[in-house]
């Protein structure tokens, strides 16, 4: 390699975002997101060992050294050029120009009265600052901690009281008043939830780039998106930030559980209250599920440090079975580790789908079967294969956003 070449001390800008590493199958691999386009790419772990060390005070003379003592092997010069002719290309480097944009999708940005979004803040990033200089006390460990406990309690309560709050969910379908009423209420729960995702995000560094209304009728709700959520600095920060909106979601509940305690037992007001404690746990628990596209799954999704953890198990039951068949070469490649985790979240997955399909449908037969007959535990399973064939893993979705870079095909 010519002397000119390991001179150079070529920098990455400074605002390219890196990931930690993340379980993608048999290998680790990292995100690279470039804001200035929103361009992403998945690199493997020595292309990320190389950027992470292209600061503008090593040369790649020195670059080349410690990928050597951390790999065993050295780059060619082709594998320099190649690498940072990507990197050029691609607009990651200081001094790049960045790359065109991606045309938008056929869908970006078309608004229909059935269908569309509309933002509601001019500057999203500035009014989540805002939000969080007001509520930033209220998000440490001696408030959170408390409130936390105080909604375990109250789920505990309802649940060891399941039949009554129940009952009184589904006599509000006799109230068109008080139903309206506890409709309003969920629907400011859910805003709550997410801007509580977008304050969180921002107090662990996270740039909230839009707030708006998406409607799809006949449902309207609000959305909160964190751009660089996935690049968030430590695995402590992303599961907060998933968790966000649930724990706001139950303190939301906590006065209304007051209340619901300190009203007399023939208070009109109380069986509403009821309801809307029984409805409203029942979302806010439904999103710790571990299944996409729930925030209990992107959890336990960063909590592990998996990428596409459902797709991938997926993936990974597909080749063990296919090894059982004598096609392929089934899972050899994976570590251990993630032979375990992969198995397990998708037999885990296979039973709670199942378990708690069969429990919701037992459940409205009990509350509703002397009334519909079979049709209480019919349509209950209907719905139930209607939604899961609409979000299960199999259903349509977007690719990944993450291009594959590689350059580093070493020789010895």
């Amino acid at each position: 390699m010519t002397g000119g070449l390991l001179d150079r001390r070529p920098a990455l800008r400074a605002e390219v975002l890196r990931s930690a590493a993340l379980r993608r199958g048999p290998a680790l691999v990292h995100l690279v997101k470039d804001p200035r386009g929103g361009q992403s790419f998945e690199v493997g772990v020595k292309e990320h060992f190389l950027m992470a060390r292209l600061d503008g005070t090593r040369t790649l003379g020195e670059i080349g050294e410690e990928y050597a003592g951390r790999f065993g092997r050295r780059l060619g010069e082709a594998n320099w050029r190649q690498l940072l002719g990507l990197l050029w290309e691609r607009g990651l480097l200081a001094g790049a120009e960045a790359p065109a944009a991606a045309p938008p999708e056929p869908e970006a940005g078309r608004r229909t009265l059935f269908k569309g979004t509309l933002r509601l803040a001019a500057d999203a990033a500035a009014t989540t600052d805002r939000l969080h200089r007001a509520v930033g006390p209220l998000l440490s460990a001696v408030f959170v901690v408390p409130v936390v406990l105080l909604a375990t309690g109250m789920e505990v309560f309802v649940g060891l009281r399941l039949g009554d709050f129940a009952g009184e969910a589904l006599r509000l379908f006799r109230q068109p008043a008080a139903l309206l009423a506890v409709l309003t209420l969920l629907w400011v729960s859910t805003a709550l939830h997410e801007l509580a995702h977008g304050v969180v995000a921002r107090r662990f560094g996270g740039t909230v780039s839009e707030i708006g209304l998406r409607w799809h009728l006949p449902m309207v709700f609000m959305y909160c998106r964190v751009e660089n959520y996935p690049y968030l600095p430590t695995r402590w920060a992303r599961v907060a930030t998933a968790a966000a909106g649930t724990v706001m979601n139950l303190a939301f509940l906590l006065p209304f559980w007051l209340l619901w305690s300190l009203l007399p037992g023939g208070d009109p007001v109380r069986g509403p209250v009821a309801g809307l404690l029984f409805t409203g746990s029942v979302l806010a628990l439904t999103n710790l599920v571990p299944l996409p596209p729930m925030d209990g799954y992107k959890m336990l999704g960063h909590g592990l440090g998996m990428a596409d953890y459902a797709t991938e198990s997926r993936r990974f039951l597909r080749l063990l079975c296919a090894r059982a068949v004598r096609r392929g070469d089934g899972v050899a490649g994976y570590p251990r580790g993630a032979r375990i985790a992969y198995a397990a979240y998708g037999l885990g997955a296979v039973l709670l789908v199942c378990g708690g399909g069969a429990g919701f449908v037992l459940l409205c037969h009990h509350l509703q079967g002397d009334r519909y007959g079979v049709w209480a535990a019919v349509v209950p399973a209907l719905l139930i294969a209607a939604l899961v064939a609409a979000t299960g893993p199999w259903a349509g979705r977007r690719g990944r956003d993450a291009q594959a870079l590689s350059a580093t095909r070493e020789r010895s």
